[in-house]
């Protein structure tokens, strides 16, 4: 199986070498025989944006030797500034149009199923789609702001026909009978990847906690496959499905997925450091402050990066992050503080300890859904917090015993 860098590699040079020979026209008169299609690939493990699958359109023209998929999911690595682009939110996704074999192709080769959906459109219908497509794939127009959930490669496709067809295109979302989050509909597609999930469930704020509601349940592929199979088009006077055939091109071969181990075991190991160290400490009457500077540096270094996120980038989910209730920027401050052991530094961590003792007595009802994973953390913070007050408070502690052991 291809690496990342490979598939990806291989994928922009097709894209490259088809936008050079420019082989689409806008010109180009579509057959009779012409067949429009959604084509749904299936989740790969091997990344997080594997994960969630892709959507594309097909255009197929036997009689004109015509057959080409339009990808919106199409990004290139070597572009200006690619990282620091993406990390502020503004990261650029394109369409590009290019020969369908070699999309079926690298998708089968990666082990990633295949659905076509034709759809039951009009002569007229198509190739106003497929000019659509044509125009939005020329270089000045196939650029775009890329959202995870609103403005995304599966919901890029669904617009073109909303865009093109206006009314004559209904989606019925009645068959959607839950009422999951965005961040539940994405939980449920990295169940083999908990810690991208946990990645995601920390950098994410508020947001993605909303009801999605049917229409925005299309943001995954997968969905997108659903809403289009209950969906109507105007043909004539009457309403007809929108999909006149369904078949599956390539099936999926079930894989073991072997990773990391589980945040929660690893997480459980830390809280039990934490508690075995905190009895320790407490017998001895000494604290481990060696492993709080890991804790609580750690801690408040992802507070930072949280508040990043969420006032200085276009990263709209980001923003009013619960999880800064344990990863508290002010952690990474009382790191530095434990050299200088300032008067203000034992109350500090009784506020932590507190914080983070309703922090789980509240776990449940919070609007936002924290990740089941940090709870051994947010035990951790609190167990060493709550130390380091109570021997502070005794005096334990001394201010010269602290030069001696760190300096």
């Amino acid at each position: 199986m291809q690496s990342h860098f490979e598939f990806m590699k291989k994928y922009l040079i097709i894209v490259i070498v088809c936008l050079i020979h420019g082989s689409i026209s806008g010109q180009q008169v579509l057959s009779d025989s012409t067949t429009v299609s959604i084509i749904t690939c299936g989740p790969h493990q091997d990344a997080v944006y594997y994960a969630f699958g892709h959507s594309a359109v097909r255009v197929f023209d036997r009689l004109n030797g015509l057959d080409y998929v339009f990808n919106y999911g199409i990004f290139d690595f070597k572009q200006a500034n690619f990282y620091l682009n993406f990390a502020k939110g503004n990261n650029n996704y394109m369409l590009a149009a290019y020969e369908y074999k070699y999309f079926q192709q690298s998708y089968i080769e990666n082990n990633r199923f295949l659905h076509e959906q034709e759809l039951n459109l009009t002569k007229q219908q198509k190739q106003k789609v497929f000019d659509f497509l044509v125009k939005n794939a020329l270089p000045e127009n196939a650029s775009y702001r890329y959202d995870y959930f609103y403005d995304n490669c599966a919901t890029r496709v669904r617009d073109v026909f909303v865009k093109v067809l206006g009314d004559d295109v209904k989606f019925d979302g009645s068959y959607i009978t839950t009422d999951y989050s965005i961040r539940q509909l994405t939980d449920f597609y990295l169940t083999e990847q908990p810690w991208g999930d946990l990645g995601i469930d920390i950098g994410l704020g508020l947001p993605m906690d909303k009801k999605a509601t049917p229409y925005e349940y299309m943001f995954l592929p997968a969905y997108l496959e659903s809403g289009f199979d209950h969906a109507t088009i105007k043909n004539g006077s009457a309403f007809a499905p929108m999909v006149s055939t369904k078949k599956i091109i390539y099936e999926s071969i079930p894989e073991e997925v072997r990773g990391l181990p589980h945040p929660l075991y690893v997480f459980g190991v830390i809280a039990f450091i934490a508690i075995v160290l905190c009895a320790l400490d407490f017998r001895n009457q000494t604290l481990s402050t060696w492993f709080d500077i890991l804790l609580f540096g750690v801690s408040g270094l992802i507070g930072i990066l949280l508040v990043a996120l969420w006032l200085f980038t276009d990263h709209k989910a980001a923003a009013n992050n619960f999880n800064i209730a344990w990863a508290l920027p002010t952690n990474f401050i009382a790191v530095w503080a434990f050299i200088k052991n300032p008067r203000w530094l034992k109350g500090y961590f009784l506020f932590v300890a507190l914080l983070q003792f309703g922090l789980l007595m509240g776990w449940f009802f919070l609007p936002q859904q924290l990740n089941m994973s940090l709870i051994p953390i947010v035990v951790s913070l609190m167990m060493r917090a709550y130390i380091q007050y109570v021997l502070r408070n005794r005096g334990v502690y001394s201010k010269a015993k602290i030069a001696k052991d760190y300096l």
